[in-house]
């Protein structure tokens, strides 16, 4: 016994505060239903009841998204709990003293028995079953229903999330940690609505039970009033069916609160701003239909037999807010349109042409049209400049090295919802993006179709559609990838920057990715560049790795590799093939992530044959046209068949014929990835899927 009360001592040492809380206020409530509490402590208890209630209404009228009240189905419990135990412990204080006279329960209960219903019993029981019907069939019954479809839409939506944010993901977007958040945020949602959905059964049936409860208490008043106390029929009646639909009431109309409160919360779209400003924004953001509603009002109050006196004076009210809304919205107008003021400047004389007059190309630039403004202007706290930098601090981190800066500008000449992405001055790619609406991407399967515009995902060439925002869960909800304005160009721009990654990478890039190395190996960096290995050549080799999707994070093994042959050859091509040996382990696990087994493609052996003579004897400008474009017509085919397998479109093929088919196969099968024989590590076991024959 003394090692048990030890151990209870020391678990409730580590309790705190916060933590003893929720389990003593369950207690103390259970505890109501079945100890006797004086009428000063129910008056107490009604009280905080009433201003709990209060309080979770003003909390549920404040919050901006559904996730930042999650705990409200427990909430939603525990005060259903609560008023059914006062129930039970008022109950028990009416039927022994309620003989004595209205305050016998309490001053709470008297003045809802007397002055809220002027002491008429009959009134009482009509208000009373007035403020269950309402609360029943109206409130609870409509945010239940409400609560049924969010849960269920926003379950069949949570793949088109996920989905969406794994693309955020993988296109550097947004970080792990903000991943992890967001999709807890998606399971959260769903588990919230879903806990609505049945914590609205609490407060039905809590409705029911306040029907019943107060019923017995006139019944059981009345016949102990009359058979144990003697009273009058009449005088029980009184007595006894005052208390009980005061303590109806005073326990219904904190339900009725907490149901307001909880059709608050499952009917709430989330927002940045709370119910407050969306309704003054949206109600009152069209002068014009306050004007309607007043001249409407105004002929009602000329009708002869209406109350014409307050059907005017709103009216009134109702033009004078119209005309103060058009006088501000013209003011807003005015002060858009009006030119900045611009000093006169003195005349100048021309002046000649300098160096100064020759400006430099951007290696990256963003051109948008002047609807797309927002979404880059650092003032307005544009969406796509924090992308941007998401996407080159990914690349950094993933293809191992630094790209420009993008330098963003508007073009008046495009569209206005157009944008353009240029390389060192030339257009690379463009689109069209509409901020305030989504874009709807389809995958593949959808479930259904959605109004709006047809367009294809610039990225990746999709089909997708664009969607108004009310669309949104709908267009998740059916399987579509949802994604805003600034995610279809910033995704774009990541596609385009990791296609043209050999490109951007320039001799300044490749100097501040040697000095930067120097801080870590600065003596294989001085050995290396540039007595063995000139700038220029290490650049050519770095640049032919990120042609073929090669990564150049391992710059170690890159720099060894090349200290030990360069010695022996200065060619690129060369020192290409040797490092690409050397990075073989991280080259085939880029493709083949999981598992020892490699299923690939292979060449007919006479065909192998052949072309390896044809590089021996020339290179490529010996292969023959007829077998060039039957090469290339059953390469296409095996590709074709790899990906409907499901598998890496990989060939595997010598060493020797590597570069020469990876040149002439990359143009006309972008995804097509040649792996030469030593590039594969011997851990792996190679499945040969389609073997590739040619004629000569």
């Amino acid at each position: 016994m003394a090692a048990l009360a030890l151990s209870l001592r020391n678990s409730v040492g580590r309790l705190s505060l916060g933590q003893l809380g929720a389990p003593v206020l369950i207690i103390m409530i259970l505890a109501m239903m079945v100890l006797p509490l004086p009428p000063f402590i129910l008056d107490v208890l009604f009280t905080f009841n009433i201003a709990l209630s209060v309080l979770i209404l003003l909390v549920a009228i404040q919050v901006k998204k559904t996730l930042e009240f999650s705990v409200f189905p427990t909430v939603l419990l525990v005060t259903t709990l609560l008023r059914l135990s006062l129930n039970v412990a008022s109950t028990r204080v009416v039927m022994l003293q309620g003989h004595t006279g209205g305050d016998a329960a309490g001053k709470v209960i008297e003045a809802f028995g007397q002055f809220l219903v002027g002491g008429n019993y009959a009134v009482g029981i009509i208000v009373f079953l007035i403020l269950v019907i309402i609360n029943f069939m109206v409130i609870t019954k409509g945010a239940g229903r409400v609560a049924e479809v969010s849960a269920r839409f926003t379950l069949d939506a949570m793949p088109g999330k996920q989905m969406a944010i794994d693309a955020d993901l993988n296109a550097g977007l947004i970080g792990e940690d903000e991943a992890r958040q967001r999709r807890s945020d998606v399971a959260r949602e769903s588990e919230f609505f879903g806990s609505m959905d049945g914590a609205s059964k609490f407060v039905r049936g809590d409705a029911i039970a306040g029907i019943i409860i107060t019923l017995i208490n006139v019944v059981g008043g009345l016949v102990i009033g009359v058979a144990q106390h003697d009273l009058a029929i009449a005088d029980a009646a009184k007595n006894y069916t005052l208390l009980a639909i005061g303590d109806g009431l005073v326990a219904q109309i904190p339900s009725l609160v907490i149901s307001i409160a909880a059709g608050m919360v499952v009917t709430r779209v989330s927002d940045d701003r709370d119910v407050s400003l969306q309704f003054a924004q949206q109600v009152f953001r069209n002068h014009q239909v306050v004007f309607i509603t007043a001249g409407i009002l105004g002929g009602m109050g000329l009708i002869p037999g209406m109350p014409n006196l307050v059907f005017l004076m709103l009216a009134s009210g109702l033009g004078y807010l119209g005309w103060k809304m058009q006088q501000k919205a013209q003011q807003s107008l005015a002060s858009a349109a009006a030119p900045a003021p611009v000093a006169p400047s003195p005349p100048q004389e021309a002046q000649e042409a300098s160096w100064a007059d020759v400006m430099p190309l951007d290696v990256l630039g963003l051109e948008v049209g002047y609807r797309l403004i927002p979404l880059v202007d650092k003032f307005q706290d544009g969406e796509l400049l924090r992308r941007i930098r998401g996407i080159r601090k990914k690349f950094a981190q993933e293809v191992g090295f630094l790209v420009s800066p993008v330098h963003i500008r508007d073009n008046l000449e495009l569209k206005p919802n157009a944008y353009r992405i240029l390389l060192k001055g030339v257009e690379v790619g463009q689109g069209e993006a509409f901020p305030g609406q989504y874009l709807a991407i389809n995958p593949g399967r959808v479930a259904g179709s959605l109004a709006g515009t047809p367009t294809q995902d610039p990225a990746f060439g999709l089909a997708a559609i664009w969607i108004e925002a009310g669309l949104r869960d709908q267009a998740q909800a059916y399987g579509y990838t949802v994604v805003d304005a600034s995610t279809v160009v910033a995704t774009h721009l990541n596609q385009l920057i990791q296609t043209h990654a050999a490109a951007l990478l320039g001799r300044q890039e490749v100097q501040q990715l040697i000095e930067h190395l120097g801080k870590e190996m600065p003596k294989l960096i001085e050995d290396l560049v540039p007595k063995i290995l000139p700038l220029g050549t290490l650049q050519k080799v770095l640049q032919n790795l990120l042609e073929e999707g090669v990564h150049i994070r391992d710059m170690r093994t890159i720099i060894e590799t090349l200290a030990d042959y360069a010695t022996r050859t200065q060619s690129a091509e060369e020192l290409t093939a040797q490092t690409r040996m050397a990075l073989g382990r991280a080259i085939v696990q880029e493709l083949y992530p999981t598992g020892n087994e490699m299923q690939v493609m292979t060449l007919d052996p006479q065909l192998e044959r052949l072309l390896l003579q044809s590089v021996n004897g020339g290179g490529a400008a010996a292969l023959e046209p007829g077998l060039a474009d039957s090469l290339l017509k059953e390469a296409a085919a095996a590709a074709q068949r790899q990906e409907a397998l499901g598998v890496p479109v990989a060939l595997l093929v010598p060493g020797a014929i590597r570069l020469l088919l990876s040149r002439f196969l990359r143009r006309s099968i972008p995804q097509l990835k040649v792996i030469a024989h030593g590039e594969v590590p011997e851990t792996k076991l190679i499945k040969v899927t389609s073997i590739i024959g040619g004629r000569s």
